[in-house]
């Protein structure tokens, strides 16, 4: 069967990465037909917006997508690339494997991280519901705020005070925490956990863990539990190894999912999953970086790490599991690497991004 993926090359080291990863899919022997697609700063010269319709229309007839990284263009009504994607596309779920592979250079090397980040993508602050100082539309906000019969209002000058409004509903939470048991089921995990800061904001984060306990109820056979946020960081750091699968609202997601990077060894082993009811987008979570632009220099395996989750959200499970056996013996070898995964970034012996990828092709032949 012929599975139809739009590629998204992104920009800075983005193509490079793209290249990569797609070499080490094809090389599974999954059939793909690749629909290839720019976006980033540099299509914005000549299309007016880093992100052309033509890459929607496209993962709107696909359904699924590899993405590679992409720069946010300082100075336009960009706020996020990826943000947007994520609204535009109703892709409301991310998921951020973050698994020690042998071989990678972590001070958790020895624990074996193996965690799952399930982050709300579309509501809380990431919303981008924002009120600019200064401004008149502010200034009435802030007014009708201080109008409510409420317990906190707002003390300082509207001239000086930007205001961000952090939406949390009941149907939001209820299909991200629903997402991170069918998740945990499907794959085997044993427990889920609810991150909040429900002690502090109980009418948005306390909605989200009341709801989160609600449907967990359904789930007899996954372990649930909750954890208050800032404690959630000290125990990843004091004991990864208690945790499972962790469900959190947009912006503690998006810090905790680093976090856990940071734990089995940076951005550079860190895939990503976009997912919604209508498709599906596949990415690396680190940036773009522009100054290695063309140097062939970067690590590709969270892009192919990527490429493995595609391939499981696909139906090709096999092959799934096959490059990502491939990737895990490259990085354990260590003789066929990129420079940041020696154990000295100034190893002589050091590979570039085409010579990793082709060792992992190498590895499925």
């Amino acid at each position: 069967m012929v599975q139809e993926v739009t590629l998204i090359t992104g920009d800075g080291t983005g193509p490079e990465l793209a290249e990569a990863a797609r070499r080490c899919i094809d090389a599974t022997g999954v059939e793909i037909r690749w629909d290839i697609q720019e976006a980033g700063v540099d299509v914005m010269a000549r299309a007016g917006t880093p992100i052309p319709e033509s890459v929607i229309d496209s993962v709107r007839r696909t359904r699924c997508a590899l993405k590679a990284p992409i720069t946010t263009p300082v100075g336009t009504g960009f706020r996020s690339i990826n943000v947007y994607l994520r609204q535009e596309l109703g892709l409301f779920a991310c998921i951020r494997p973050c698994k020690y592979y042998p071989g990678v250079r972590s001070y958790f090397s020895q624990v074996g991280v193996d965690l799952v980040i399930v982050r709300e993508n579309t509501e809380d602050l990431y919303a981008g519901v924002e009120f600019a100082a200064g401004r008149p539309e502010t200034g009435k906000l802030i007014e009708f705020i201080n109008s409510l019969p409420a317990d906190r209002k707002i003390k300082t000058a509207a001239a000086e005070t930007g205001v961000s409004i952090k939406p949390i509903s009941v149907s939001g939470t209820e299909r991200i925490v629903r997402c991170a048991l069918d998740y945990a089921r499907k794959n085997g995990r044993r427990k889920v956990t609810a991150v909040h800061k429900a002690n502090i904001m109980k009418y948005s984060d306390g909605l989200f863990l009341a709801t989160a306990q609600k449907v967990a109820a359904e789930y007899p056979d996954i372990e649930f539990e909750e954890r208050i946020v800032d404690n959630m960081c000290m125990q990843l750091v004091q004991k990864p190894e208690l945790y499972d699968v962790l469900v959190l609202p947009n912006l503690y997601g998006d810090i905790v999912s680093d976090l856990g990077a940071g734990l089995v060894g940076g951005l550079g082993v860190a895939p990503g999953a976009n997912l919604g009811p209508d498709g599906a987008v596949f990415e690396a979570t680190h940036g773009s970086a522009p100054k290695y632009k063309g140097q062939n220099k970067v690590n590709p395996t969270a892009l192919i790490l990527s490429g493995v989750l595609m391939l499981s959200h696909l139906g090709e499970v096999d092959a799934a599991r096959r490059l990502e056996r491939a990737v895990a013996d490259v990085i354990a070898e260590g003789r066929h690497v990129t420079y940041d995964l020696k154990p000295h970034r100034d190893d002589p012996t050091a590979v570039g991004t085409r010579e990793m990828a082709t060792a992992i092709c190498d590895r499925l032949a």
